[in-house]
């Protein structure tokens, strides 16, 4: 079959570079444009585009930030049996839903119908959730609604962050995908529709980043997974955001919510119900990652702790 593929960011890339390597051919790649990065903000490819030129086949690459009149038309012209996305960052809507002879199929990072939207292993990490997987499922005009053609279980590994989970769920995901590809060009799939009660995952904001440290270590902890790397967990500590890179459960403790002390070489962090959360690795606003305990030797405050909810909101 002649496939097309869209994609944006490195989760995205397996994939990509399954399909390249597969049976079909490979005759278009569809992406975002080039975007500002760094303090710098320098123009930069998009993971698909930079991992396109690796793919050992001479493709077209779209690059566009809405699959409008104007990207439908260049896919058009592609003339594709089938639509591949993932990760993309964009709705795909009529005529370009109808465009491929087999429309468009979706690798999602869930299992369907939970947690349908931009950020599902995000929001199924900070439910506390330890079950969760991939699908991959007809694309229709409604948000991840459309039939599911198969789905591979994951077990979440103790402490793993979204960034750790989305890199092992790529791989799984990829391989899933086209066995799915080969089986519609083989017209031996089916797809069923999906069962249960959805779920609902949005693009993630900096304040979900935001640790309450009134709620127990647990919840701490699996906010704290779900929003690293992106976008970011953090606390707020002396009306500045302090962003938490490493952390885990630490000892039942008399110590209150939001109040820190050191700890060996480490930092603890009272949490709710007696509980603590370990602070390994931590970004004071406008300097480098450092060591918990290394940040703990500068802080002059007689009665050191983190704002709690009710308190005025960290600023950048």
């Amino acid at each position: 079959m002649r496939i097309v593929f869209a994609g944006t960011p490195a989760p995205a890339v397996p994939s990509l570079r399954a399909v390249a390597a597969s049976a079909h051919d490979l005759v278009g790649i569809v992406t975002r444009s080039d975007a500002p990065l760094g303090r710098k903000r320098v123009l930069t490819p998009s993971a698909v585009a930079a991992a396109a030129a690796d793919v050992d086949v001479d493709v077209p690459i779209v690059k566009a930030d809405r699959l409008d009149a104007a990207a439908t038309a260049a896919i058009a012209e592609l003339a594709p049996d089938l639509g591949v996305i993932v990760a993309y960052g964009g709705l795909v809507r009529e005529p370009l839903l109808s465009t491929p002879r087999h429309g468009w199929i979706n690798l999602h990072f869930s299992l369907l119908p939970r947690w349908r939207g931009a950020a599902p292993v995000q929001h199924a990490l900070i439910a506390g959730e330890r079950t969760t997987g991939a699908s991959v499922f007809q694309l229709v005009a409604a948000l991840d609604a459309g039939d599911v053609f198969g789905e591979v279980r994951y077990d979440v590994p103790r402490g793993a962050t979204a960034g750790e989970v989305l890199t092992d769920l790529a791989d799984a995901g990829a391989e899933l995908l086209v066995r799915v590809v080969d089986e519609i060009a083989a017209g031996t799939a089916r797809a069923f529709p999906q069962t249960g009660t959805p779920t609902l995952a949005p693009k993630l904001s900096i304040a979900d980043g935001a640790l309450d440290l009134t709620a127990s270590a647990d919840v701490v902890l699996d906010r704290f997974r779900g929003t690293t790397p992106e976008p970011g967990a953090h606390v707020s500590f002396g009306g500045a955001r302090l962003k938490v890179l490493a952390a885990h459960r630490g000892p039942d403790a008399t110590l209150e919510p939001g109040v820190l002390t050191a700890s060996g070489r480490d930092v603890l962090l009272g949490a709710g119900g007696g509980t603590t959360v370990v602070l390994k690795t931590v970004q004071p606003a406008g300097r480098s990652a450092m060591a918990a305990g290394d940040w703990w030797r500068g802080v002059r405050v007689d009665d050191p702790r983190v704002a709690l909810p009710s308190a005025t909101e960290a600023t950048s």
